[in-house]
């Protein structure tokens, strides 16, 4: 078994010589480097593989730029070390390396921090203790979903979420010219259903072999959340219940969940189910959306829908006409981070409202487009503008006074 210094010495390469990270813009880098140099913790989550280490080496990597001694400098993850308090890997660090943490600059980076048990008291007595030490820590699940992490932690940190990748960001990290957009639509076309295949992932851009996709998913992504991370921190007792329901959202995206019904299809109970969605959130697996009103006690009454944040690969490769509708529909929700979508009792509907400085009705259509439903919501709720994702097609069209315009989903993305 890898001991403590080991891994600190395989994991700290600027120690021993110059330091080189290949590292694509990420949006999210310009907003965490505005509070660096605030004393607080900052705190990066997402579900795993979305780049959290890459940034946290990024991180590293601009420091000893601006002069911060390299060998003062101290990333570890917890991955593999479950069972090691913090403390002891600073204790390890200063005796290899010949350093009191009581002297100088440090800064200490702490990778899968969620895996320890009361990190929370542990970063508090760090923070507490040595002012001399900026600290930076990731988790793969949300690190607060713990009311107790919130309180004992209050003030002391900032909480930065890693999305997947955004399409600027594919186009980027795929080196492609885009602007003007007018000249390269056939080209910006053809890569958005290249980037459908990546599910986000930095590291599948460029991959479109199936196989290799779905492994990756299967065993990089699903495997270690539910096998691995969650029975830990939720105390799951039969594990593959919750894969069974993640495997049936997967394949149908956008489900429209009655709880009753699917706790008894399952076989458990109405509130285990409900627990196990949660889980799933939390685990950044799951996006709920609510449905639109303009009461927020009647959002949280209504029906909710549930889009995974990962889609089965089975369903991300089929070619008919339904399952391209599917894969389409749920990689915009998740791109645009919707939160709401609208459905009245007339079964009238908008795939996702968004809700900013103004309320925005996005409608998504693969095929054939209808307005319908964005004129019944655009009506009820006095909202003059609203807009239709669709493949390729693009247009504008003035409708009792309402403007409703037809967007390409890779110019939303780029645009909007």
């Amino acid at each position: 078994m890898t001991t403590i210094k080991e891994a600190l010495k395989d994991s700290n390469p600027w120690w021993k010589g110059k330091f080189r990270l290949e590292f694509k813009e990420r949006e999210i880098y310009k907003q965490i480097q505005k509070f660096l140099p605030l004393p607080q913790i900052i705190a990066l989550t997402g579900l795993r593989r979305v780049g959290k280490t890459t940034l946290m080496l990024k991180i590293v990597e601009d420091a000893i730029g601006k002069g911060f001694e390299p060998r003062n400098i101290i990333y570890f993850s917890f991955d593999e070390f479950r069972e090691v308090e913090i403390r002891k890997v600073m204790r390890e660090y200063e005796e290899m390396m010949e350093r009191d943490f009581r002297e100088g600059k440090y800064m200490l980076l702490l990778d899968e921090l969620q895996k320890l048990s009361n990190w929370e008291d542990q970063i508090k007595r760090i923070y507490d203790t040595f002012k001399n030490i900026k600290i930076i820590i990731s988790g793969s699940e949300s690190l607060f979903i713990k009311k107790k992490s919130k309180e004992t932690l209050a003030g002391r940190i900032f909480e930065f979420k890693v999305e997947f990748l955004s399409f600027k960001e594919f186009l980027s990290f795929k080196n492609v010219e885009f602007r003007p957009i007018g000249l390269y639509e056939k080209e910006l076309i053809k890569l958005f259903n290249e980037f459908i295949l990546t599910q986000g992932f930095p590291e599948l851009v460029g991959i479109r072999d199936k196989g290799v996709i779905k492994k990756y998913i299967r065993e990089s992504i699903v495997e270690k959340v539910i096998y691995r991370d969650m029975p830990k921190l939720f105390k799951i007792k039969d594990i593959t219940i919750i894969e069974s329901l993640l495997n049936i959202l997967m394949e149908e995206p956008g489900q429209l969940i009655e709880l009753s019904d699917l706790a008894k299809e399952l076989k458990i109970s109405r509130q285990t189910l409900s627990n196990y969605l949660r889980y799933l959130e939390d685990a950044f697996l799951l996006r709920k959306l609510y449905n639109f009103s303009g009461s927020r006690r009647k959002v949280e009454r209504k029906l909710k829908k549930y889009y995974p944040t990962i889609v089965s690969v089975d369903l991300l490769f089929r070619e008919d006409g339904l399952s391209k509708s599917k894969v389409f529909e749920w990689f915009l929700v998740n791109q645009l981070k919707a939160e709401f979508f609208w459905r009245d009792p007339y079964k009238n509907e908008v795939d996702i409202i968004l809700v900013n400085k103004r309320i925005v009705p996005v409608e998504i259509k693969y095929g054939r487009i209808d307005f319908s439903g964005l004129l019944k919501f655009m009506k009820k709720f006095k909202v003059d503008e609203g807009f239709i994702i669709s493949p390729a097609k693009e247009e504008r069209q003035k409708i009792n006074r309402k403007s409703i315009s037809v967007v390409p989903a890779f110019k939303f993305l780029l645009k909007y």
